[in-house]
């Protein structure tokens, strides 16, 4: 008897800056259309949840972390870095083969120290939607 897998959606988490919601908002619809299941925080927390919890958990479970780079998300200040944290401590957990955490520019700007080891996909190129798509069909 053959063993039925369960297909579920890519579980995409959106961290980025709230100074770049509109491109991150079109973003999350693109993957949506594209069938998978990304997380924002404008989309997904409900009124009265703990945000900071639920961003927390939403992480963990997320199959793939775009960390949406901008000159804004580079600022000192915001619970984004938090997220940044909770992703690459999950990262550490995985095998070294595994994508979890891709840098997504949203236009030209420095990568954070932290990051520089992974290849980024930049978004404002004329291939860059295809090419992340390539990789979020790699880490499914």
């Amino acid at each position: 008897m053959k063993k039925l897998l369960k297909i579920h959606p890519l579980k995409v988490f959106l961290c980025h800056s709230h100074a770049d919601r509109d491109a991150v908002h079109a973003l999350y619809k693109r993957l949506k259309r594209d069938h998978m299941e990304p997380w924002l925080d404008r989309e997904s927390l409900l009124p009265g949840q703990n945000w900071e919890h639920e961003i927390h958990r939403a992480i963990l479970k997320s199959d793939v972390v775009l960390v949406c780079l901008s000159n804004a998300f580079n600022e000192k200040h915001g619970f984004r870095h938090e997220e940044l944290k909770i992703a690459l401590k999950k990262t550490g957990m995985l095998s070294v083969d595994d994508i979890f955490i891709i840098p997504v520019r949203l236009e030209k700007c420095e990568m954070p120290d932290s990051l520089i080891h992974l290849h980024r996909v930049d978004l404002f190129e004329k291939d860059g939607y295809k090419r992340l798509i390539l990789s979020l069909k790699k880490t499914d």
